[in-house]
């Protein structure tokens, strides 16, 4: 029967009450729904009693068995569940009518239900600007919302449910605490949990040295000339992984259905060997290919290898792209075009490599770096090369080493420990030693400990003594400076404490004399001394130690300045030690500049044409600084 309810806009239908049996509640409301022809949202239903039944067999004939209470809480454990065979159903009575306005102590709690992918996991989320009151019946009333959503949710009642009595009991704890809850952010709690099947595993091959690049590719913008020519790897690294196929586990959800995973895949089975390089290591579950020594991966008639060396023609964006290895992997490119009109590493190409041998050019922009490099034909003066040891044979680019050589320098720029040139037409040097064979014109020579002419032939060259070319002195002057300038500022505040300290101790000493001499009289004469009298005598007695204490602190910051200042000025001091020599006659105009860290100032020299002054150095007579002739 159907009572139809007037409102100002539209009729809303209301029902009968309708008792029924199902297995699934959602689709009955829906029945319903359709039925009396009235949105399924309008309806809401009471849950009278539950019935559990189970069977083990799977033949249809068999019936099903109903559970008791008992028999209902010792369902909930594995060994029963994961029976492939075994099933669990639920029928429900309820009681289905149209919706009325909710006046309940639940009626500000808006919640909902969800679960993972496998409804192995079921979740009760509390939304934002919900209110929970706490009240004698809190709990059932609570746990029969949760069944109900569940239930619309199709998930089963009453089993699986262990997570329900703690979020219940963690709520009613809250709300003991506080007699209400305002939820001022969604919180989400495990109210159901099923047996979460172990997933069955395909089998993989994964290129593990293949990954490494493009992982380091992965957070920058694609370019196309680095292209891994070569991939590089060191001792011990992974090279591929071979994981087998694995069955996995069953499960069962919060619904009662049996999870029974797939039958793996297996489809990518090695089909390669592997030189004695590498190493081969299986497990139950895998097999793991492992570099015994440094150098790159090679595949070559079915078969994986770890080489060192390796020859090209040239390193160029057509052929090879850039090409980039881990420096200690022992790998060494020789590249061998050496036609004088071809760069044998093309423009714009990088390459890094423990070791690399060139016969012809460096082109314009490109990137070098090893750990010995040897360039047979000529660096363009856009290129860079890094390299601990390096040998270029005409260098117009820029260079940096531990230890250079090159046999013609055409003003190009380089940096190093130490540099020898057999003949130099221009450029600049920064190192801590220079040794030259042939100097001509227009180079500017900077060191920090020595700088060695063989033979001058040119003019306008300047030669620079400067402590600070080191980059680690750099660093250590700059270090001292920072410590100086802090511990003069704390000697200068402590000094100021200590002053006014003193003076409070100077203006009160009659008086603390007077109380002493008090005291002694009082202590002789068997009198008991006033306690004022014992407390000013205290408290001066504190502030003088107090005071005293100040004094041995600005000591120790006094002592520690005079230790920084000798640390600052040793640097300085090795300018005295450097040299520069030439084992030729002075020609043309050149040059001398030592330069001074403390007082900052540089100190020339213009040797005259044609004279002989073979060792210069600094020398300093009465706080005056000069350049000289020295024995040594």
């Amino acid at each position: 029967m159907v009572k139809a309810k007037n409102s100002d806009t539209n009729t809303v239908k209301s029902i009968q009450p309708v008792v029924l049996r199902t297995d699934n509640v959602a689709k009955e409301l829906v029945r319903i729904a359709s039925s009396y022809k009235v949105p399924v949202k309008t309806l809401d239903f009471k849950l009278l009693s539950i019935q559990t039944f189970t069977k083990s067999g799977a033949q249809d004939s068999e019936e099903w068995m109903e559970l008791s209470s008992d028999e209902l809480n010792e369902l909930d454990n594995d060994s029963q569940l994961l029976i492939p065979n075994f099933q669990i159903k639920q029928t429900y009575e309820i009681e289905i009518y149209t919706k009325v306005e909710d006046e309940s102590k639940l009626s500000r709690l808006d919640v909902s239900i969800g679960a993972n992918k496998t409804v192995t996991k079921v979740y009760l989320t509390i939304k934002p600007g919900s209110v929970l009151e706490y009240y004698d019946n809190f709990s059932q009333d609570f746990v029969r919302v949760i069944n109900k959503k569940k239930l619309r949710a199709n998930i089963m009642v009453g089993i699986f449910d262990s997570h329900t009595l703690d979020v219940v009991n963690t709520l009613r704890a809250r709300l003991r605490v506080n007699d209400e809850i305002l939820f001022e952010k969604k919180e989400v709690m495990l109210v159901a949990e099923g047996i979460e099947p172990v997933m069955t595993r395909d089998d993989e091959l994964i290129m593990h040295y293949e990954h490494k690049r493009e992982s380091e590719k992965e957070s920058s913008r694609i370019d196309y000339s680095k292209r891994g020519y070569l991939l590089s790897v060191v001792k011990d690294e992974l090279l591929i992984e071979y994981k087998k196929a694995k069955l996995g586990e069953p499960g069962r959800n919060c619904r009662g259905e049996f999870i029974e995973p797939k039958e793996p895949v297996t489809s990518n089975e090695p089909t390669f060997s592997v030189s004695e390089n590498i190493e081969v290591i299986e497990t139950e579950d895998s097999i793991l290919y492992r570099s015994k020594v440094n150098g790159y991966v090679t595949f070559e008639n079915a078969t994986y290898d770890i080489k060192t060396e390796v020859d090209v023609s040239e390193i160029s964006f057509k052929t090879t792209g850039s090409i980039e290895t881990e420096l200690d992997a022992d790998v060494s490119i020789n590249v061998t075009e050496k036609d004088v009109l071809k760069d044998a590493v093309g423009m714009g190409m990088e390459v890094e490599v423990n070791e690399i041998h060139v016969e012809g050019n460096v082109g314009p922009n490109a990137k070098v770096r090893s750990m010995k490099a040897v360039i047979e034909g000529q660096t363009h003066k856009s290129s860079y090369v890094e390299s601990d040891v390096l040998d270029i044979n005409i260098h117009k680019g820029v260079a940096k080493g531990r230890k250079v050589h090159i046999t013609r320098l055409e003003h190009g720029e380089i940096m190093a420990d130490t540099v020898s040139i057999s003949q130099a037409l221009g450029g600049k040097i920064f190192a801590r030693e220079i040794t030259i064979e042939t100097l001509g014109s227009h180079v500017k020579l900077h060191a920090s400990h020595k700088i060695t002419i063989n033979k001058l032939q040119g003019g306008e060259n300047i030669f620079v003594i400067d402590p600070l070319v080191s980059m680690d002195c750099q660093a250590k002057v700059e270090d001292s400076k920072k410590l100086l300038k802090e511990a003069k500022e704390s000697i200068k505040a402590l000094t100021l404490e200590v002053n006014k300290h003193s003076a409070i101790v100077k203006k009160n000493e009659p008086a603390f004399k007077d109380i002493k001499r008090k005291l002694v009289h009082y202590k002789k004469s068997g009198v008991k001394m006033p306690g004022s009298f014992v407390k000013k005598f205290k408290e001066f007695q504190s502030f003088s130690e107090h005071l005293e204490n100040l004094k041995k602190e600005l000591r120790e910051k006094e002592e520690n300045y005079e230790l920084l200042q000798i640390k600052y000025h040793s640097a300085q001091n090795e300018i005295f030690e450097a040299r520069v020599i030439n084992n030729d006659r002075w020609r043309n105009h050149n040059e001398i500049i030592f330069r001074l860290i403390d007082p900052v100032m540089e100190v020339h020299l213009v040797p005259q044409h044609n004279s002989v002054m073979k060792i210069l150095g600094l020398k300093e007579r009465d706080e005056d600084y000069f350049i000289a002739e020295m024995s040594e």
